[in-house]
């Protein structure tokens, strides 16, 4: 009876999340609350929270409300503290427009290349590159459409390409800034294998060497595709629509050199750092919240000689502390999933889990838990636009599923991450792509056609050579 309990709730819980993702619905609060009422659901079974050590307050129909404050109280001092600084840092980078010099900088170039084509691989890989400064798939969409749009155009590519390319930029660049990568290696860190595993080691030893080959090949095949794709539909050129202004930010050259250079200064200490310790052997531990900081203080600096004001450049950093609030729903959202698996961990649905997972071992079907992963993914995705939700809910399952298949957990968070990332840019209804449509005045599906074959090549890519790596 117990067992018929635990799957009925599992499955009731697992498919409403599902479907409010499906609805492009806010799922924080679903989860919580599913994750509150399973924990109801496996107390009553005689489980206890979690189904491991927990303190109860002595009031047994508060403790699931504990589990969720001390579970708020372990994400905040780790993981969830970076998320914060980190969104505090981007924010501040676009109150004191580094951003948009970054973009004026990096686009320039793109203007001196005549040839229509190739054009395509250069302008998908300088706007990944873009999205270390702009992780928001949508904003860096709406600032492309408004500075590479018209060059491209004018170059004499046709609308379809430049906004397919335009619409697959947001994808899947290695930074240990990003809120995917510093979730998950905070839950590595915690196992026996991966300790003190902090988001640059994470990224540069193991997400990079999967993540930039990908990139490589989708800038490859987006080049033929689009080459193919413009014969076959024989489509001219159109103009941008009410196209958005970026800021123009004015001033000399080594200001342009300096406020290029910090939005993506964080990033380049860490690969400094990396770089050193790898030649070197020098023991250096440069987190991202110090690299972060230290770049903080630095553009404070840059901002009392550029402002000559203390009251203005004071009065600008209050934008760091505004991003930092900003970034908390990134953070509630990491709480909301561990509530929810939880919950799931109390009825015993995790251990049935791990248990059938056990099976996998040594079977040489290691990969059917990355597989089934990826694949839940890529439904979810296509269905609601979300690239990181479902990754998120998912990052403490990890390590136990892997675990318990006998598998690395790199061969499943690697290709889980990278899949919800890829495939966002063909959905039709993710905002990137509607935005683009809408921009360009193209309905969605046409921009999904120009997007799917690349972004599909480099999730089965990027899937076959994280199991060749890492399983």
């Amino acid at each position: 009876m117990e067992t018929a309990i635990m799957y009925i709730a599992a499955i009731v819980s697992v498919a409403l999340v599902i479907f409010m993702l499906i609805k492009k619905m806010d799922i924080k609060i679903t989860l919580f609350v599913m994750g509150i009422v399973l924990m109801y659901i496996g107390m009553a079974m005689g489980n206890t929270i979690g189904g491991g050590n927990f303190t109860s307050t002595g009031m047994v129909w508060l403790d699931p409300l504990k589990a969720i404050a001390d579970q708020f109280k372990s994400t905040i001092s780790s993981s969830g503290f970076i998320i914060l600084i980190l969104g505090g840092y981007s924010t501040y980078m676009s109150s004191i427009k580094a951003n948009n010099v970054t973009v004026s900088v990096l686009t320039k170039p793109i203007g001196k290349i005549k040839s229509v084509y190739i054009l395509v691989p250069v302008v998908f890989l300088i706007g990944n590159l873009l999205s270390l400064v702009i992780p928001s798939a949508s904003n860096l969409a709406i600032i492309l459409l408004a500075t590479l749009y018209p060059i491209m155009i004018q170059a004499g590519m046709s609308t379809l390409t430049a906004a397919g390319i335009i619409a697959t930029t947001a994808t899947v660049m290695p930074t240990p800034l990003g809120s995917d990568n510093v979730a998950i290696a905070a839950e590595l860190a915690n196992t026996a294998e991966f300790a003190g595993l902090t988001a640059s080691d994470y990224v540069f030893r193991y997400h990079a060497i999967v993540s930039v080959p990908t990139l490589l090949l989708m800038a490859a095949v987006h080049y033929f595709w689009q080459k193919w794709m413009d014969k076959k539909d024989k489509g001219g050129n159109s103009e941008l629509q009410n196209k958005t202004e970026v800021e123009k930010v004015e001033g000399g050259a080594l200001f342009r050199t300096v406020y290029a250079i910090l939005p993506l200064l964080p990033i380049l200490l860490l690969i400094l750092v990396f770089a050193i310790q790898k030649i070197t052997g020098a023991q250096i531990d440069l987190s991202v919240e110090v690299a972060t900081l230290f770049s903080f203080v630095i553009a404070i600096i840059c901002e009392l000689v550029r402002n000559r004001s203390a009251r203005k450049t004071l009065d600008e950093t209050e934008s760091f502390f505004k991003g930092m609030g900003g970034a908390m729903p990134i953070v509630a959202l990491l709480v909301a999933g561990t509530v929810f698996v939880t919950g799931l961990k109390t009825i015993g649905l995790i251990e049935a889990l791990q248990e059938a997972m056990t099976g996998l071992h040594g079977s040489g079907l290691g990969f059917v838990l990355p597989l089934i992963l990826v694949a839940l993914t890529a439904l979810i995705v296509l269905l609601s636009g979300s690239g990181t939700a479902l990754f998120f809910a998912m990052v403490p399952l990890m390590v136990p599923l892997a675990a318990a298949a006998g598998i690395s957990v790199l061969a499943v968070s690697i290709p889980m991450g990278l899949a919800g990332n890829l495939l966002r840019a063909v959905s039709p209804v993710s905002a990137v792509v509607m935005i683009v449509a809408g921009s360009v005045k193209r309905e969605p599906l046409e921009i999904v056609k120009r997007t799917s074959v690349p972004m599909v090549a480099g999730v089965v890519f990027m899937f076959v050579l994280s199991i060749i790596m890492f399983l």
